[in-house]
């Protein structure tokens, strides 16, 4: 068997070397080799199956180009940019890696609605400009007591839960959206539900965003949601950039409805100096100091999770190819359909 570890990122192919020991033949191209080195007609017309890498990045060539495959993967949460339609209708098997991140990412969330609610990033950056001016509890713009507010989660699926959690544990309440989520799951999990992010971004004081990427969800909050917004929310994004609309979230924050932002991603990545939220921020703008914190879709990273992803990656391929297991399999259901 040939897989193919399309645009691999992460240098040395040493644990997917070890995984596929005397299970398959592997082909690696890197990223860097991805612009100028297409991978080879014999290679895609041999392969048993695709390990895809980047993020907001396609596989190389068309679905009749690999003719052979029966298994895709996205190496990561996301698989937006994999035409899933078309694999399905080649009877192909669709997987992502769904669980890779989950700590690091609910993590990451609640670190973001802390470093603005507590005040750590504002302290940071006004000590390091003139620590005898600015050494003062009250200069950070938006702390606030969390024990008794409401965390809101957009999505509460695994990393979703797992934020929501840890929200609890600073004694937060817990409300959420999702309508995928079965009938009496709110009280499994001990949260108030409701049915719309409208709904939600009126009943908290701090909005976490958890939901995948889905053309039904670009934009999801917007500016009808941002308008209905708690006075003084502060919205989190983990997810994917573009489930924030950017120019809604600027005139949400001048005009002080929100008090503030913590993004780990952004609709364009990396960040565009010409988007005016990016402008403003880049520039230090004296209304939105303090209340707008970025970081570079990191939210997903550890050395441990890197290593759990890259073995799950190709051990999930592997068994469908030797087993026909369906695990994390995306375009299972409508597989079984086309079985019938």
């Amino acid at each position: 068997m040939l897989v193919v570890l399309s645009q691999f990122p992460h240098g040395a192919p040493d644990l997917e070397k070890r995984t596929a020991q005397g299970r398959c033949e592997l082909y690696i191209q890197t990223r860097e080799e991805a612009a100028a080195k297409p991978i080879p007609a014999a290679i895609r017309a041999k392969a048993d199956a695709i390990v895809h890498y980047p993020a907001g990045t396609t596989i190389e060539g068309k679905t009749a180009d690999w003719p052979n495959v029966r298994a895709v993967l996205r190496s990561g949460v996301g698989y937006d940019m994999i035409d899933v339609a078309a694999w399905t209708k080649r009877n192909v098997a669709v997987f992502n890696v769904p669980d890779y991140g989950t700590s690091e990412v609910a993590d990451h969330a609640i670190a973001l609605m802390l470093a603005l609610t507590r005040g750590t990033s504002s302290y940071h950056d006004l000590i390091r400009a003139n620590p005898t001016a600015n050494w003062h509890h009250a200069k950070a713009p938006v702390v606030r007591r969390l024990r008794g507010c409401t965390f809101g989660v957009v999505g509460l699926g695994r990393i979703g839960l797992a934020a929501a959690l840890r929200a609890r544990a600073f004694g937060m309440d817990i409300a959420f959206c999702d309508p995928f989520q079965p009938a009496g799951y709110e009280i499994a999990v001990g949260a108030r539900r409701v049915k719309t992010p409208a709904e939600l971004a009126a009943i908290s004081d701090v909005l976490s965003v958890h939901a995948p990427s889905a053309p039904e969800t670009v934009g999801l909050i917007g500016k009808d949601v941002l308008a209905k917004a708690k006075k003084g929310m502060v919205l989190i994004n983990t997810a994917r950039g573009a489930i924030v609309d950017l120019e809604a979230l600027y005139d949400a924050l001048k005009s002080k409805r929100l008090a503030a932002a913590g993004l780990d991603v952004l609709p364009e990545e990396p960040a565009n100096p010409n988007n005016r939220l990016v402008r403003a921020f880049l520039a230090r703008e004296a209304w939105l100091e303090g209340r707008l914190t970025l970081s570079p879709h990191a939210a997903f990273y550890s050395p441990a999770s890197l290593v759990d992803m890259r073995v799950s990656s190709l051990t999930n391929v592997l068994a469908h190819l030797e087993t026909g297991s369906l695990a994390a399999c995306v375009n299972a259901a409508q597989l079984k359909t086309k079985s019938k």
